[in-house]
């Protein structure tokens, strides 16, 4: 049974608009949230932000990387060069292969950030907090914070370049 046009079209579309906004929304965060709050807000005000954005960005994620599986499922059995699943006859799926590889990395990458990382990070906050308002000494805490900060820089630059490294495939793909 072939895909019906309209159907090849919507998925098509929707599998952009996901890719624009969970890859720009990384990209936002990445390159110019993240690192302006972390100059301009101290370590309360830092957490609250995180805490604010990632809530909404988790959802939105998510749902993008549901969208991109099921409309990239669709359009790669609509597509000519598929000749079936590890089939890598040509090009066009060598490309599709190592795109859907890296894209199964962003998925772990995004689940550790979001239900490792994150919560780790905001438990010191609440931690640091509790030990401002007591008066104790929370050296540790901050030391332990930033180095959660630069395995957060780290993890989001990674998913960036696993981004920008799909879309590559992505342009190979389609000139195959």
């Amino acid at each position: 049974m072939t895909t019906p046009p309209w159907a090849l079209t919507l998925a098509y579309w929707l599998h952009m608009l996901a890719t624009v906004v969970w890859i720009g929304g990384l990209a936002a965060l990445a390159l110019m949230v993240l690192p302006a709050a972390r100059r301009a807000l101290d370590g309360q005000a830092y957490a609250a932000l995180l805490n604010l954005v990632q809530h909404r960005l988790e959802r939105l994620g998510w749902f993008c990387l549901i969208l991109l599986a099921g409309t990239g499922l669709l359009q790669l059995s609509a597509n000519p060069h598929y000749q079936g699943f590890l089939a890598v006859q040509n090009l066009w799926a060598a490309a599709i292969l190592v795109k859907h590889l890296l894209f199964l990395a962003m998925i772990a990458l995004s689940a550790y950030y979001t239900w490792g990382l994150l919560p780790h990070m905001r438990r010191l906050a609440l931690r640091k907090a509790q030990a401002d308002k007591t008066g104790v000494d929370a050296g540790h805490l901050i030391q332990t914070a930033a180095d959660l900060q630069r395995q957060e820089t780290w993890l989001l630059r990674l998913n960036l370049l696993l981004a920008v490294l799909i879309l590559a495939l992505t342009a190979v793909a389609r000139a195959a």
